[in-house]
């Protein structure tokens, strides 16, 4: 089984990122072929400084091996160093429908708060998710609730391909954890956690030092009543249960069995808090020694590239071929 999946390049990871992708990437070691990429191609698409970047994919980087992404076990890579996902990208615009592009949730609320400059890269951005995905013949990507959406249209456009040029494209499958898939933003639980839209006290960061993370949840918003159950009119409470489940390994249901004679919320949320707490610290830890050695993270990314670019590389020259374009057996120039 081959997995892959990409990731925004920002050391400022939140809880919901490490719960619905950053774990999955970590056990994905154990199940198959593991391929993880830092997007920077897609971090161009909104407003971003660029004397930034070049930091922030190696703060990402960082992240993922703190986690526990071990470079001998998987292929580890910058977007940017793969040209393959770009030419592949362009190839596979003529098999994806414009109203396809118009109806992608993400390109509705980004474009939404970005009213003055609305780039044509993020409305074009899930055919290049699309390419970052085929262009490894994927099996599985490891995705939180959000981005189900973008997965089913890479799906279509593999299948669409396919049917019209030839077989050329493993047909993805998405895992979505069972468990904290979507996790809410702690001061608003009706909003995801964002680290662009959320709100501060609201966000869970990766890195957040023990008594900041406390603090967030010792102030999270809850609802009336003292039941510990999931509801749809408890949404913060609801929120809470997931987190903790996810923390501890165990399933929600245990979560409301333990607190159902709880007398109230402020004992339940502190016990949350200490649960992510004992969660990120070792991660935390880990990257403050991992993050220092910026030669090890750049030469990691650069052998990850290569390992990448010869697989990309075959998928594109078979896309190539399928459609007719380039110089191939049949199409060479002959020589004078």
């Amino acid at each position: 089984m081959r997995i892959f999946s990409g990731i925004q390049p920002t050391g400022r990871k939140h809880l919901g990122n490490y719960l619905g992708a950053i774990r999955q990437y970590v056990a994905g070691q154990d199940r198959g072929e593991s391929i993880y990429c830092i997007v920077d191609l897609h971090a161009i698409t909104v407003p971003y400084e660029p004397s930034e970047l070049s930091r922030t994919v190696l703060d990402t980087t960082a992240v993922l091996m703190a986690a526990g992404l071990d470079p001998q076990r998987c292929i580890l890579f910058r977007q940017s160093d793969v040209k393959e996902h770009t030419e592949l990208c362009w190839l596979l615009t003529s098999v994806t429908a414009y109203g396809e592009l118009g109806r992608m949730h993400q390109f509705k609320e980004k474009s939404a708060q970005q009213r003055d400059f609305i780039s044509a890269g993020l409305f074009t951005y899930p055919i290049l998710q699309a390419a970052d995905i085929l262009a490894y013949q994927t099996d599985e990507v490891p995705v939180g609730e959000d981005q189900k959406q973008h997965l089913e249209l890479a799906r279509d456009i593999a299948q669409r391909f396919n049917a019209r040029y030839g077989l050329t494209f493993t047909v993805p499958q998405h895992r979505i954890p069972e468990v904290a898939a979507r996790v809410m933003d702690l001061q608003a639980p009706e909003k995801k956690m964002s680290t662009t839209g959320g709100t501060e006290l609201g966000t869970v960061l990766v890195l957040d030092e023990p008594n900041e993370i406390r603090r967030k949840f010792t102030t999270a918003v809850t609802d009336s009543g003292r039941d510990i159950v999931r509801r749809e009119d408890k949404p913060g409470i609801s929120n809470l249960i997931e987190i903790l489940a996810a923390a501890r390994g165990i399933g929600p249901e245990e979560v409301e069995k333990e607190y159902s004679d709880a007398p109230g919320y402020a004992g339940f949320k502190r016990d949350v808090g200490e649960a992510v707490v004992g969660l990120l610290a070792p991660v935390r830890e880990r990257y403050v020694q991992i993050r220092s050695d910026e030669e090890t993270l750049e030469e990691t990314l650069a052998r990850g590239a290569e390992r990448a670019r010869r697989i990309a590389s075959e998928t594109l020259k078979q896309g190539r071929q399928r459609m007719g374009i380039g110089s191939g057996p049949s199409r060479a120039v002959p020589s004078s």
